[in-house]
């Protein structure tokens, strides 16, 4: 089965010896002669039941053809007593019931899973569907296939209501924290009962397509089984968008000579890899109808090798950079187009160098360099991977150095953790969606020891995400971060490969602010952010506004301090519009005179403000200001201080002790060990200024605490 196209792949210019295990275009089973022979096996006399049922001969034969050497008398036991438990049962096509789990396991089958996976596959609906209980399972067939059957199991809707679906989901994804063939065997069973969705409701066909487009698709890509992922995208698409997909079918069908056009530059291709001698198998791959109309949206009208790829398969990592030198060498290379996936795999085990060259006539064609075995793990993902307890087979797919799948990959221990504080399934399914529809994810070093060395998180996330990453709850008490040495907001985002540190207070009472939930990216943090804001709702509530001032008096909008001005005038004429100047930020209590500049406003500053000579000197007449009767203001400090661990931390405590609160607040880089720390506050009483200023100079390390002075031209 194609990873990029369901319909047979066609082959040109192969070089080289066939690869091990290579299946030249095996045709696409008839479902209804499989029930047939499923019929004919129940009925057929003791002779015949001596011998492997005609039903699976073409499980047995797929099954083979990946594992020559595999038993399987025990796949033999498994379909009797399946095809036994679901008789007299009949699919809503009319076709016998076993044929749903024969299909199910032929899939699986194609793609080389092994022999409890593809036991499991045909039992797996046998405790949910028929008499036969679990334990039953387990005592025929063993643990392992009991807890493959029992993880696809869905909740009855009698117990759960609608939250069966939910639920069910997340008993899988637990299940397949263990165990990753439990969500192979679900993915094999949502394609084929989306392959014959066509008997159900158009509203029912809707509703199974949008799930399995939500969260069984991001699943298959993010467990590597594109085979699967790329069949079900183009199901999906059909039920969805049917006329887009009508528009791409006729597309496709209105350019019969598309593989002609690649199947020459494959000949070119395999001409000039036969002549640097380097032995190869070079593929026509057809693009499927989703990958057909995404390149139409980005291209516009396209051409014959638009239509689909050409994939060299070589045997060693080595070969790969060797063939992408001849092509760089012997064609045009597109570089925006080159991608090395193999020295930097994507989270969900896939490996190639992507890479597009133009041929002598101007055809652009994609190309897809890989190892045999990274075809196969590109095709069948975990599927290929086989007993994540690490067996032989498993251990197959990773000699020579290749990479070997990792039991719990970063974004399912993720999402294993975070499922947990899911309070209700309502939160645990809108979270898993969008968990989900991260589709890229980045690694970040740690600065503080711990193991492992480095969190995994998905594209986008910032450093609240790596707080409740890291510390889990105590990251309510995070204070900030510095990204690669550099002190940065909360809601800087994180890219791959940057270090993170994260400063998190001492005082166990500290919690986050509403806002950090704008600048989570992650369920785990969202879902903590929430909790702990409902439990402390006092800390949910925004400070009230300032009072509308009257007319007479005009606040600013920035401090929260209320000014009055003197100007002789009329009667009736509204006051002039006044601000304090950013030259020295006056607020209550200091000694204040305005200024009359360009547009009739009054600027205000504190009378010691050298901006105030060089108005005078201007012949600017002062204006008599005074603070109205609002205590509260906003005021810009400034600390000056020596380096040290722990600096920010203590500074913010000291100013929350004061009473106020941070509006925002910079860092300057280290000069000479001396650190600048620029704070905007908001203090519910400007006569506590004096104290504040005084607990930020007694912070060890702080020499200087001042008021922010701007250096500012003259206002007109």
């Amino acid at each position: 089965m194609s990873a990029e196209a369901t319909n047979p792949v066609s082959e040109a210019g192969a070089t080289g010896p066939d690869a091990p295990g290579r299946r030249r275009g095996r045709p696409r089973i008839d479902l209804r002669r499989l029930g047939r022979a499923a019929l004919l096996g129940a009925t057929a006399g003791p002779a015949v039941r001596d011998r492997l049922p005609d039903a699976i001969g073409h499980v047995a034969e797929a099954h083979r053809a990946h594992h020559p050497d595999a038993d399987l008398a025990v796949l033999r036991r498994a379909y009797v007593l399946a095809e036994s438990s679901h008789r007299g049962q009949f699919r809503k096509s009319g076709e016998p019931y076993i044929t749903h789990p024969l299909a199910v396991t032929l899939i699986l089958a194609e793609l080389g899973a092994e022999t409890t996976t593809l036991t499991a596959s045909l039992l797996h609906d046998t405790v949910e569907d028929t008499e036969v209980t679990l334990d039953q399972v387990r005592q025929e067939f063993g643990d392992e296939v009991a807890y493959l059957v029992d993880g696809v199991t869905k909740l009855e809707k009698v117990d759960y209501g609608a939250a069966a679906e939910p639920e069910t989901f997340r008993k899988m994804l637990v299940a397949t924290g263990n165990d990753v063939r439990v969500m192979s065997i679900k993915l094999a069973d949502r394609l084929h009962n989306m392959r014959t969705l066509g008997v159900m409701r158009p509203e029912k066909q809707a509703r199974i397509a949008k799930v399995t487009r939500d969260v069984l698709i991001p699943l298959a890509e993010r467990l590597g089984v594109q085979a699967l992922k790329t069949e079900l995208e183009d199901l999906v698409f059909a039920i969805l968008h049917p006329e887009e997909y009508e528009a791409t079918r006729a597309v496709i069908a209105g350019n019969p000579g598309a593989a002609d056009a690649l199947a020459a530059i494959a000949e070119q291709v395999s001409a000039v890899l036969r002549e640097a001698g380097i032995g190869a198998e070079v593929l026509v791959r057809p693009r499927h109808f989703v990958s057909v109309h995404r390149v139409r949206l980005k291209r516009g009208e396209l051409r014959g090798s638009d239509f689909g790829r050409l994939l060299v398969l070589v045997a060693e990592d080595a070969d790969c950079y060797a063939v992408l030198g001849e092509l760089h060498t012997c064609f045009t290379p597109v570089i925006s187009e080159f991608k090395d996936f193999i020295a930097a795999p994507k989270f969900n085990l896939y490996q190639s160098l992507h890479t597009a060259v133009a041929a002598p006539d101007g055809a652009v064609a994609e190309v897809l360099i890989r190892t045999h075995r990274m075809h196969k793990v590109a095709e069948a993902g975990v599927v290929a991977l086989g007993n994540p307890a690490g067996g032989q087979e498993a251990g197959e797919c990773v000699e020579d150095g290749e990479r070997a799948d990792p039991t719990r990959p970063g974004w399912l221990s993720r999402l294993l953790d975070w499922q947990q504080s899911a309070p209700d399934p309502d939160t645990f399914w809108t979270s898993l969606r969008a968990d989900l529809a991260q589709d890229q994810e980045i690694t970040v070093f740690r600065t503080d020891g711990g193991v492992p060395g480095t969190i995994s998180l998905p594209a986008g996330a910032t450093c609240v995400d790596a707080a409740y990453a890291q510390h889990g709850e105590a990251a309510h008490g995070c204070l900030g971060a510095r990204i690669n040495g550099r002190l940065t907001p909360l809601g800087s985002e994180l890219q791959d490969g940057d270090t993170v540190e994260l400063l998190l207070a001492q005082d166990a009472t500290s919690g986050p602010s509403p806002q950090w939930l704008d600048h989570a990216r992650t369920p785990a943090a969202r879902i903590a952010i929430t909790g702990w804001l409902e439990a402390h709702p006092e800390a949910a509530k925004a400070p009230a506004a300032a009072p509308r001032p009257p007319a007479a008096v005009t606040a600013d909008r920035r401090s929260g301090a209320r000014l009055r001005v003197e100007l002789p005038g009329p009667e009736g004429v509204a006051p002039p519009a006044v601000r304090p100047a950013g030259c020295c930020t006056p607020v209550p209590p200091d000694e204040i005179t305005g200024f009359v500049v360009r547009g009739g406003s009054v600027t205000v500053h504190r009378t010691g403000c050298a901006s105030v000579e060089t108005m005078k000197r201007l012949g600017r007449v002062p204006v008599t200001v005074h603070w109205g009767d609002t205590a509260a203001c906003r005021v810009t400090l400034v600390a000056e201080s020596f380096g040290r661990p722990r600096l920010l931390a203590d500074l913010t405590e000291a100013i929350a002790t004061e009473g106020a609160a941070v509006v925002s607040a910079t860092v300057e880089p280290p000069s000479e060990q001396r650190v600048r720390h620029t704070y905007t506050l908001q203090l519910p009483d400007a006569a506590r200024l004096p104290s504040l200023m005084k607990a930020m100079r007694d912070v060890p390390g702080v020499y200087d605490v001042s008021r922010a002075r701007h250096q500012a031209a003259p206002e007109g």
